[in-house]
C-alpha cells in the first residue's frame, strides 16, 4: 500500500507531461523512461499525466493507461504522479479512477468536463462533489476559469474545495478573481496546496501565497521555474521577474510565437534535440515550421544552462 502523501510533498515545481509516441502513434517507452529522467534532472518535483499538455482527452484510453503504468515503474517512488480523470458525468470519471488507482496514480486530477448538458450551478456542483466525494484516490482540480467550453462558477470552487479529499489545486485560470478564491480556501485547510498553472505569470501567483508551479512547459523549463521560485522566496522579486521574462522568451521560441503555431511540436522537438524524445508526433496534428526549427535552435543554444544543468536535488 502506498503511503499518504504529505502536503509538504505535493509544493514545488510540477510538470504537465507531455507524452511521447512513436511515428505510428504508439507509446515510445523509451522516450518515457527518458522523460522521467529528465525530469529529476531539472529538480521537478511531481508529474501530471495525461493532462492537455499530455494529450490525455484525445489519446485511447489503452495508450493513456500503458503511459500510467510506464511512468509509475520508472518513477519508482521519486515523487508523485497525477492522472486527469476528467469526463462528462462522475460515473465516467469513477471509472477512470480506478484505472489509474490499478495504474499505480497517486492523485486524480478533476478538471472541467468537455461536455455537460443542463449545465446550472447546482449540476455542476453536483458533478464534482459526488465525484470528489466517491474518489479512492486524493484529488487535485484543475481550474482552467474562461479557457474551458464548461464555466466553473466561483461558487462551485468555494464548495469543493472545503472538501478534505482535494490535496492540491492546479490554477491555469489566470484570473486574480479565482486565485483569490483557491487562497481564501487554502486559509481554511492549511494543508490544501495551491499550484499556479500560468506559466507567463509565476511570479504574481508564488508572491501571492502559492506552493508552487504545475506547468506544462516543466519538462524543459523546470529547472528555470525552480530558479524562478528561490528568488521569490529570498524575496527578490527583481532578479525573479527578470528569470520569468528570460523563460517566458524561451517558451515563445519554442510554441511558436505568440499565436503558439507550433505548440506540441515545438515541445516536442525540442526533446528530441535534447535527446529525450524520438518523435514529435501530436494527436492535434501541431506542425513543426522552419520559423520554429530556426527559434529551437536559438533556444539550444542560448538556454543550455537550464535546458540541460547538472541534476538538482532537494529543490523544493
Amino acid at each position: 500500500m502506498k503511503q499518504k502523501i504529505r502536503p509538504e510533498g505535493l509544493c514545488g515545481v510540477w510538470s504537465a507531461a507531455p507524452t511521447p509516441l512513436r511515428d505510428d502513434m504508439t507509446l515510445d517507452k523509451v522516450a518515457v523512461r527518458r522523460m522521467v529522467d529528465h525530469h529529476v534532472r531539472l529538480g521537478v518535483r511531481g508529474l501530471f499525466l495525461a493532462g492537455t499538455n499530455g494529450e490525455g482527452p484525445w489519446m485511447p484510453d489503452a495508450c493513456k493507461r500503458e503511459l500510467v503504468r510506464e511512468v509509475v515503474r520508472w518513477v519508482a517512488g521519486r515523487m508523485p504522479v497525477a492522472v486527469q480523470v476528467s469526463d462528462n458525468s462522475a460515473a465516467r470519471i469513477m471509472d477512470n479512477v480506478r484505472a489509474a488507482r490499478e495504474d499505480g496514480a497517486d492523485i486524480a486530477v478533476i478538471a472541467p468536463p468537455a461536455m455537460l448538458l443542463n449545465a446550472t450551478p447546482r449540476r455542476i456542483r453536483n458533478h464534482y462533489l459526488d465525484a470528489v466525494r466517491a474518489c479512492p484516490l486524493p484529488v487535485g482540480i484543475y481550474d482552467r476559469g474562461r479557457h474551458s467550453s464548461v464555466s466553473v462558477p466561483e461558487s462551485v470552487l468555494r464548495a469543493v474545495y472545503r472538501e478534505p479529499n482535494v490535496v492540491l489545486v492546479k490554477d491555469s485560470s489566470s484570473d486574480p478573481q479565482r486565485r483569490e478564491v483557491a487562497l481564501a480556501a487554502r486559509r481554511r485547510r492549511p494543508e490544501l496546496r495551491l499550484l499556479d498553472g500560468d506559466e507567463f505569470h509565476c511570479v504574481d501567483y508564488l508572491a501571492a501565497g502559492y506552493d508552487g508551479l504545475l506547468l506544462g512547459g516543466g519538462v524543459f523549463n523546470g529547472f528555470l521555474a525552480g530558479m524562478i521560485m528561490e528568488a521569490v522566496a529570498a524575496g527578490d522579486l527583481d532578479r525573479a521577474r527578470r528569470l520569468q521574462r528570460r523563460m517566458n522568451r524561451m517558451m515563445w521560441s519554442v510554441y511558436g510565437g505568440r499565436k503558439i503555431r507550433c505548440w506540441l511540436s515545438g515541445e516536442k522537438a525540442l526533446l528530441v534535440e535534447l535527446g529525450v524524445f524520438r518523435t514529435w508526433k501530436n494527436y492535434l496534428e501541431y506542425p513543426l515550421t522552419a520559423s520554429c526549427r530556426r527559434a529551437i535552435a536559438r533556444v539550444l543554444e542560448r538556454d543550455r544552462d537550464v535546458l540541460l544543468p547538472p541534476e538538482v536535488k532537494g529543490r523544493g
